[in-house]
């Protein structure tokens, strides 16, 4: 854990009670004295594990986006799509908005989100850490809101319950590719330890020390 984070008090987000937080072992994390909030937590692996998920995350990313999500059957005839495939049909069919949301949200927010995770992760590396590893951080934690696989996923089961009664249905390699990036994105949001990089480019930029106001001690443990 960084030593700037030690030595400044942190404000619990429920009850505003100033406090430091004591140094963490690997998969611990530190409560609030008070209402017991989670103040920090230290991930047992907290540069190599989240940069590893990432770059498997990326791997699949490209093969949802390449390969076919489902290949439909009606008398001999045989369709398949990919993600950016159905986002195009519908543009085709007169659903500008819906294809455009679609491109966006499950392709175009996610890619960034991994680009941006993979940058950073990288570039974490580094002492000191880079001044513009700020910005990117705010940027990757919108991008992660408008990533929404788990609703495209959604959709998709829903619409292959209805064409099952109609046509033949299999899921391709792309649909199974889409169902592992579900798990991999919440892996590497709970490994990533966001708190800790915020910590080490202020003490990058920082010149001089600020006053500190007293604080009580956050209590520690272990999940």
């Amino acid at each position: 854990m960084n030593p700037r984070m030690l030595s400044t008090p942190t404000a619990c987000p429920d009850c505003d009670l100033l406090q430091r937080v004591p140094p963490l072992p690997p998969a611990g994390m530190a409560r609030c004295a008070r209402c017991g909030c989670t103040l920090a937590r230290q991930p047992a692996d907290p540069r190599d594990l989240p940069l590893a998920l990432a770059m498997a995350a990326g791997v699949v990313f490209v093969i949802a986006n390449t390969t076919p999500l489902m290949e439909l059957s009606v008398v001999g005839r045989t369709a398949s799509t990919t993600i950016l495939g159905g986002a195009y049909e519908m543009w085709l069919q007169g659903e500008q908005l819906t294809g455009v949301l679609v491109g966006f949200c499950a392709v175009l927010a996610p890619a960034g989100y991994l680009l941006f995770m993979l940058t950073l992760l990288i570039a974490a590396r580094r002492s000191p850490v880079p001044w513009w590893i700020g910005e990117m951080l705010r940027w990757a934690h919108h991008l992660r809101l408008w990533s929404m696989l788990e609703v495209m996923l959604l959709g998709i089961l829903v619409a292959l319950i209805k064409i099952a009664e109609l046509a033949t249905v299999d899921a391709g390699i792309g649909m199974f590719a889409v169902g592992a990036l579900l798990l991999l994105f919440p892996a590497i949001v709970v490994n990533f330890d966001t708190r800790d990089i915020w910590e080490r480019v202020e003490w990058a930029d920082s010149d001089t020390a600020t006053p500190e106001p007293p604080a009580t001690r956050a209590t520690q443990s272990m999940p």
